[in-house]
C-alpha cells in the first residue's frame, strides 16, 4: 500500500528535481513502461493525444521542456494522496497552476500521469 509519508517523500523529492532541473533525477520517479497525457506534452510534442508512452519517450518530452522553459520552477500549493495515487497541484514560473493525478505502482513508481493545467 503506497503509504501518506511515502506520497510526502515523492512530492518532495519530484519538486526538488524539477526545481534543480536534474533530468536524472526527475525520470527516476517514473516506471518504465509510464503513460503521461498532458495538454502541454500535445502543444511541445504536437501529438494530437497528448500521451507520451514508455520511459526513453518521457525522458526526451522533459528535456525538451526543460530547453524551452530555462526558467521552469513549481511552487507547491498541495498534495492529494489516495490509495496507490496522489495528485500535485503547484503553480509555475508563469503562475500558471496545475493539478497532476499520478498512479504509483507497487515499488513507488509513477506509472501513469493525467495533468491538467489553469491556462
Amino acid at each position: 500500500m503506497f503509504t501518506e509519508k511515502q506520497a510526502r517523500d515523492l512530492t518532495d523529492r519530484w519538486i526538488e528535481a524539477w526545481n534543480r532541473h536534474d533530468l536524472d533525477a526527475i525520470i527516476s520517479h517514473y516506471d518504465d513502461d509510464i503513460v503521461l497525457i498532458s495538454p502541454v506534452a500535445l502543444k511541445v510534442l504536437n501529438m494530437p493525444s497528448g500521451m507520451v508512452k514508455g520511459k526513453d519517450a518521457l525522458r526526451a518530452y522533459f528535456a525538451k521542456g526543460l530547453e524551452i522553459y530555462p526558467d521552469l520552477k513549481f511552487e507547491l500549493l498541495d498534495m492529494l494522496w489516495g490509495v496507490n495515487s496522489l495528485i500535485l497541484y503547484y503553480r509555475n514560473q508563469k503562475g500558471v497552476k496545475a493539478g497532476e493525478f499520478m498512479e504509483v505502482n507497487p515499488e513507488g513508481k509513477v506509472i501513469k500521469v493525467v495533468a491538467n493545467y489553469n491556462i
